[in-house]
């Protein structure tokens, strides 16, 4: 089970406040390309609520094979279960460019389990797309924050995101944060995977 604070930015403007707010405690930026997979009648996402997921990360020096699964959305606590493998990059491109290749793969606990549990024919696994994302990662009192500009076909979406044990604390000094230097953020009330599916960003409240 992955437990993530999520917060969502108004724009642009916010996003470089607290990037520069940040800017002495950023470790690494990431430039990933996030790709889905299911089949064409969208077994995995309307059926089991899942999403088969490919993240290249820095111009395909890494890759690797997601599947998550039942997310919960709460006052911007994100719970979902999430199982990750590696996959060579070359291997993984050539599953992105014919997907029906992910049923050559052998010892996958993931397509093993889309198979097996999910039914779902490798064979007819279809690409969704996908979207970029630039993730920059600080290390702050004892948290990792992940500073998300998400670039959409139809807008950027601005979020910062910290994995935790102890979510509530967390949340508690993210808001004081950005409260204390005038920095506007909500909760974030759905997965990127869903703003994908959904072709629009979701009003900011």
């Amino acid at each position: 089970m992955e437990v993530e604070v999520k917060l969502r930015l108004p724009d642009s403007t916010a996003h470089q406040m607290l990037s520069n707010l940040l800017s002495p405690y950023h470790t690494k930026t990431h430039l990933q390309q996030n790709l889905f997979f299911d089949t064409p009648s969208l077994t995995l996402a309307t059926t089991h609520r899942a999403a088969l997921r490919l993240r290249f990360y820095d111009l395909d020096s890494q890759a690797v094979l997601s599947l998550k699964a039942k997310p919960v959305i709460s006052a911007g606590i994100s719970r979902i279960e999430e199982e990750e493998e590696p996959l060579d990059p070359s291997l993984a491109r050539a599953c992105a460019a014919e997907p029906w290749r992910f049923s050559t793969i052998e010892k996958s606990r993931i397509l093993k389990r889309v198979k097996e549990e999910f039914g779902v024919n490798l064979m007819e696994v279809v690409s969704l797309g996908g979207f970029r994302n630039v993730r920059a990662v600080h290390k702050w009192n004892g948290l990792k924050l992940e500073l998300d500009e998400t670039q959409f076909d139809f807008g950027v979406n601005y979020e910062i995101e910290c994995e935790s044990d102890d979510p509530d604390e967390a949340k508690l000094m993210l808001e004081e944060l950005l409260n204390q230097n005038g920095i506007r953020f909500s909760y974030s009330q759905v997965s990127k995977f869903a703003i994908f599916r959904s072709g629009k960003l979701p009003e900011f409240k």
